[in-house]
């Protein structure tokens, strides 16, 4: 969430950035609200103000006056607690539901706004028609939706075969690449209360509609490892001198939205279930930029040992959801189609997220103060495998693997 301090000094600009992100909330009510919360806040302490100096002026047992003053200030300690009990809730939720600002220099509008910003690797047309990859797998015996939605329903499906020792290999190279740049594996858990879904954000805007949810209890499945990477340090106070502190977390990913139809939706490109490994760091706020551009570097290299072709795309406003401050996608090139698709997303989220779950550090001047956050998807395999197939299919309907798989793969050159 933002600092009530920042909307309150920037009210304007807050309602505008939120507008153009696409959220809507009444910021003259939330104003009103704050303004009465501190009205409040003041009149509680200087109620406490005054029952302290009556505790203390009465030194033996109280006479009726003293009684009749004892009396009254619990009356008005119980109309001042009414009152912040009735606006607490409303004021909180309003400031819950802003969104995060972003830079000035970001593309307005949707994700038709998206702006390029970088090209790696050839996109030529083949000589050859490549078939799609939910095509080249079923051929074989490798994907099967069919099956899994007997026994689990829609979009739920089975790998098989050479294409789980592709997953396997992709995510044994990644977390290498991710372990070589001082990132701590971490196999979190795949279920979390609510506060982990509200505080990452996870359910502004309606974005809670992605989650599972557990009926009759306080549990949800997990959307990303985001979420539980987040909630690590939940109330806590971080060394200084432990900061930045880098993480790599591999999870299954649920999804209520995978099951959204369309020609490009199809296969596994968005499925209810997959396998994601996650970069998250936990940084001084100075230092956010720096990492943000690491961690999209760090993406890059992945793509370019997988001999992927790729484009880096900044994220417009109307596209960047309610946490994230800046946002980069690297999208894949696929000759199925002629077009660039969506394979990896990497954002910088100030401290939106580290103040609704409360993570700080204490700085060089003794402050305590909050810490901003940084996620970034290394390698989703609902979405690699795909590149893969397509980029590196031949005439004979073979999958040339990069070099940098092949020792992965128990030294296969193709599949």
């Amino acid at each position: 969430m933002l600092d009530i301090r920042f909307i309150r000094e920037n009210a304007d600009l807050v309602a505008k950035k939120s507008e153009q992100k696409g959220y809507e909330f009444d910021i003259a009510k939330l104003l009103e609200l704050d303004k009465q919360w501190r009205e409040l806040r003041v009149r509680r302490e200087d109620f406490t103000r005054r029952r302290n100096d009556l505790i203390r002026n009465t030194r033996s047992l109280p006479g009726s006056e003293q009684v009749e003053k004892g009396r009254s200030l619990r009356e008005e300690e119980k109309s001042i607690i009414a009152e912040l009990d009735k606006i607490e809730e409303p004021y909180k939720q309003l400031i819950l539901s802003i969104p995060n600002v972003f830079p000035d220099d970001t593309p307005i509008g949707g994700e038709e706004a998206n702006r390029e910003e970088k090209k790696w690797g050839t996109n030529e047309s083949k000589d050859f028609d490549v078939v799609d990859h939910l095509t080249w797998g079923e051929k074989r015996g490798l994907i099967d939706f069919e099956r899994g939605a007997k026994v689990a329903g829609n979009k739920f499906y089975y790998l098989k075969g050479s294409l789980v020792e592709l997953e396997l290999a992709v995510i044994q190279l990644a977390m290498k690449l991710a372990i070589e740049q001082k990132f701590v594996p971490v196999l979190p858990p795949n279920l979390v209360n609510s506060r982990m879904i509200d505080g990452t954000g996870f359910s502004a805007r309606g974005d809670e509609n992605q989650i599972y949810k557990i009926e009759g209890e306080d549990l949800n499945l997990i959307a990303t490892a985001e979420i539980p990477l987040t909630g690590y340090h939940a109330d806590e106070i971080l060394k200084e001198a432990d900061l930045p502190l880098l993480y790599v977390g591999l999870s299954p990913a649920y999804r209520r939205e995978g099951g959204a139809y369309g020609k490009h939706n199809k296969g596994l490109f968005r499925t209810h279930q997959f396998n994601k490994l996650e970069l998250y760091v936990f940084c001084k706020p100075r230092e956010d930029e720096g990492w943000h551009q690491k961690l999209v570097e760090l993406e890059e290299k992945l793509c370019q040992q997988l001999e992927i072709p790729y484009r880096i795309v900044r994220i417009a406003s109307g596209d960047l959801g309610a946490p994230a401050y800046k946002k980069f996608d690297i999208e894949y090139w696929t000759p199925v189609g002629n077009t660039y698709r969506e394979l990896m997303s990497c954002s910088n989220v100030t401290d939106y997220q580290a103040r609704r779950l409360n993570i700080r550090y204490k700085n060089e001047t003794g402050k305590t103060v909050y810490v901003h956050t940084l996620n970034g998807t290394l390698a989703a395999m609902s979405r690699i495998p795909i590149a893969l197939i397509e980029n590196h299919q031949d005439k004979d309907g073979k999958v040339q693997l990069p070099k940098a798989l092949q020792p992965y793969m128990g030294g296969k050159t193709e599949i």
